[in-house]
């Protein structure tokens, strides 16, 4: 641990070797933490070829993204292996985007080949309060919720 300094680790919850990845980071998406961290656990492990076409297909409401955690009254999904899931669009979107600041980040570092994601995680991030506008000039308070968004890829032959 004393190899790293402050710097290299900062933001992120992985060390991860800096010749042979590359990582990115979104800070306070304007996404759902739930869904965030759905969408992560399922692509985890995946090409990141692969990942940008699920979640494209995800986008499409062509496939669900399974649901393991956070099932209390969600519906069955048709698929392989799929119990509750939902079709978080939103999400997807936004980890697209870091998908694909991964990527270029990996061609800077000169990092060719396929990719494949060996690391993907969602935390919540800051939240801020706001309001519901209600009839009769009164209002609800609500919390505003962000979530930060790690994905570290590293070369594999495949």
């Amino acid at each position: 641990m004393s190899q790293f300094t402050k710097k290299e680790m900062s933001g992120y919850t992985k060390i991860a070797d800096f010749g042979t990845t590359a990582r990115a980071l979104g800070k306070e998406l304007s996404i759902s933490p739930r869904h965030a961290i759905e969408v992560c656990r399922e692509i985890k492990g995946m090409p990141l070829d692969d990942a940008v076409e699920f979640l494209e297909d995800v986008i499409e409401l062509k496939t669900a993204v399974p649901f393991k955690r956070h099932v209390h009254g969600l519906p069955h999904r048709k698929g392989k292996g799929m119990a509750t899931g939902r079709y978080p669009q939103k999400a997807a979107r936004a980890i697209i985007d870091v998908l694909e600041q991964a990527r270029n980040n990996a061609e800077f570092k000169e990092i060719t080949g396929s990719l494949r994601i060996v690391h993907a995680a969602a935390h919540r991030g800051r939240a801020w309060h706001s309001w519901f506008q209600r009839a009769h000039g009164r209002s609800t308070p609500k919390m505003r919720e962000t979530v930060n968004v790690e994905i570290i890829v590293e070369e594999f032959e495949g």
